[in-house]
């Protein structure tokens, strides 16, 4: 099938499978006179199975060594396995940290509602002041783990 039935069928750009064939993570399709990529029906199959494999927190790069094992005849089952439970063991870590970012932020949100029915009208209560003041030391709690907000990157500066 050409790529772009095949990117149309597996819901991704014909991009996505120049860059999985430039990676290997697809074997390179033989072209036809015109000069259109032509890929067997079985790369559908893989495809989905590298789509499926990211969704769930799988690397490019680990796949494309997976797939390298994979394609020479060998069996990676239990690199996959081990990095599977690694994964499972950061994502359990990243819940703990979010379950105490939520007990922090309701006990935080409770106290600043206190502060505001306190504070005068149109004047400043200081609450992110009085946060840093309790919890100096929250500063960098959750940023290894943490996403970032959409549009800041590590690196990237505040326009």
């Amino acid at each position: 099938m050409h790529s772009s039935e095949l990117a149309r069928l597996a819901g991704v750009s014909t991009d996505t499978l120049r860059y999985y064939e430039r990676l290997r993570l697809l074997p390179t399709a033989p072209r036809s006179a015109a000069g259109y990529r032509l890929f067997p029906a079985q790369a559908l199959d893989r495809v989905r199975l590298i789509r499926g494999a990211l969704g769930i927190g799988f690397s490019i790069r680990e796949l494309t060594a997976i797939f390298a094992e994979r394609d020479r005849g060998g069996a990676p089952c239990q690199r996959v396995l081990l990095l599977a439970r690694e994964k499972l063991a950061t994502v359990e870590a990243s819940l703990r940290d979010l379950q105490i970012w939520r007990r922090e932020l309701k006990t935080t949100l409770a106290g600043w509602e206190r502060q505001l029915r306190k504070t005068p009208r149109g004047q400043r209560a200081g609450l992110l002041e009085t946060f840093v003041a309790s919890h100096p030391n929250r500063q960098t709690r959750y940023s290894s783990r943490m996403p970032l907000a959409r549009g800041h990157q590590k690196g990237e500066k505040s326009q």
